[in-house]
């Protein structure tokens, strides 16, 4: 029996019904995904998320003779990166000493009593003056690092990426501040590239096979581990006795410092059309209540510390492997300040996660920020430069040939720019103007005394 064409015809118009009838579903729903989440795909902007206003820092403003300390990467533990120095230490800059490394320095040195411990990417860990950058000791830890120290108690803790150069595993060795004397030493199972953070005796870092440990800080004894479901490749960011960090299987996740136990675990799925997470490289910032870190996937994420809730992932173009910059800046609010691959800077609302403000830099951005009183610096790997921006609005202020990744330090008079294979000590003008007329006082001093000393001399000889 032969179908009649009108059946076809009916069942042809029937499909075409339906497929229109899903399309609209389909738009209907990602509208209304993306009214609820935000202004672009994967976005979220949860308001009900808490935030914990926090009482302004008040500036800091070291005392001369005082010893400064920047103990870790990202200045404190919970690693906000910012020093809220006075307003004498700002742009322009003049340079009081410079060395070239001739390797690469993806990581900028911390310092203590006086002094600036820098880990190259070689493994060779340098004690440098920080005055004049003068070299005190110098020790070949390892075969590759790509992290910065920890010091705390006269002691410099340092992480490895090898060990040596046919062993792909990593190391963690601990040295004496002063004269770099080797105190102990510990092989790992993998590699490592997660700046350590000390605290209460104990030493914390991650690594590339997922484990996260717990060492006794006095003779590198391991008192926990904690295994991640991907590789930890940042360093972890403290508060309040819980250990913050992402991994490249796409999880935040919080561990309690003490024993290594898991608080809680979040995941992202903000790769490949929302079917996917990306990886963090980020070291995370904590503040406000909040985990703030950038993922390879595009996004700046913000979790709740309590839980784990997502508060809110702005977009941007390119990966994030920069670890965020944050602050509550006076007159202006707590604000995150962190750069794309896209070669945008952003300034984002801590609490929203709106764009207060951003700037083309011309060139993609690695590493991290800092900021230092009133200005964020950044470097712009694409062009080895690095860039001082106003918090509030983002006006450009500083503007420094050499750059890389992770670009400055400070001991609140002083700041250290660490370039792609340099390391500069600069001092605001006005100061070094001071310090150049300091010093022509006390050499005219100096010349009247020694002109004193010739006359009384001249005045004995013709006596006798």
């Amino acid at each position: 029996m032969t179908t009649p064409p009108s059946f076809f015809r009916r069942r042809r118009r029937l499909l075409i019904v339906l497929g229109a009838a899903v399309l609209v579903l389909l738009f209907a729903a990602l509208g209304g995904y993306l009214y609820v989440r935000g202004h672009e795909p994967g976005e979220v902007h949860n308001s009900t998320v808490e935030f914990q206003n926090e009482k302004p820092q008040a500036p800091v403003a070291p005392r001369r003779g005082e010893a400064f300390v920047w103990p870790d990467y990202g200045y404190t533990k919970d690693r906000r990166r910012y020093l809220p120095a006075s307003a004498d230490l700002r742009p322009p800059f003049k340079t009081i000493w410079a060395i070239q490394t001739r390797d690469l320095v993806e990581f900028p040195p911390v310092l203590a009593n006086r002094r600036l411990f820098l880990l190259k990417n070689n493994g060779t860990m340098w004690a440098l003056g920080a005055n004049n950058g003068h070299l005190v000791w110098k020790r070949k830890v390892g075969a590759q690092a790509a992290s910065s120290p920890s010091v705390a108690g006269g002691v410099v803790y340092a992480v490895m990426l090898k060990r040596r150069h046919r062993v792909p595993k990593g190391r963690v060795a601990a040295y004496t501040q002063r004269r770099g004397r080797l105190l102990w030493s510990r092989p790992l199972r993998a590699r490592s590239e997660s700046s350590p953070v000390y605290a209460n005796g104990m030493l914390f870092f991650g690594s590339e096979d997922g484990t996260v440990y717990g060492l006794n800080a006095r003779n590198g004894h391991i008192r926990w581990t904690y295994r991640a479901t991907g590789a930890v490749k940042s360093g972890l960011a403290l508060r309040n006795g819980i250990l913050y960090f992402g991994d490249y299987s796409g999880h935040v996740q919080a561990v309690r410092a003490s024993n290594g136990h898991k608080v809680w675990s979040a995941k992202t799925s903000g790769a490949k059309f929302g079917f996917s997470s990306g990886q963090f490289y980020s070291t995370p910032a904590v503040a406000f209540g909040r985990v703030y870190l950038g993922n390879t996937d595009g996004f700046v994420y913000s979790f709740a510390t309590t839980n784990g809730k997502l508060a809110w992932s702005k977009k941007t173009s390119r990966y994030v492997y920069a670890s965020p910059a944050v602050a509550d800046i006076p007159h202006f609010g707590p604000t995150v300040y962190v750069g794309s691959y896209d070669g945008t800077f952003y300034a984002l609302d801590a609490r929203s996660g709106k764009v207060r403000w951003q700037r083309k830099a011309g060139g993609r951005i690695s590493g991290s920020a800092t900021i230092i009183g009133n200005v964020v610096y950044f470097a712009n790997l694409g062009k080895r430069t690095t860039i001082g921006l106003a918090v509030r609005s983002g006006a450009t202020v500083f503007k420094f040939r050499h750059g890389g990744f992770n670009p400055v330090i400070s001991d609140g008079r002083k700041v250290y720019l660490t370039g792609y294979a340099s390391l500069y000590g600069l001092i605001p003008k006005t100061a070094a103007q001071r310090a150049a007329a300091r010093r022509r006082i006390r050499e005219r001093h100096a010349r009247e005394r020694r002109a004193k000393r010739a006359a009384k001399r001249k005045a004995r000889r013709r006596h006798h």
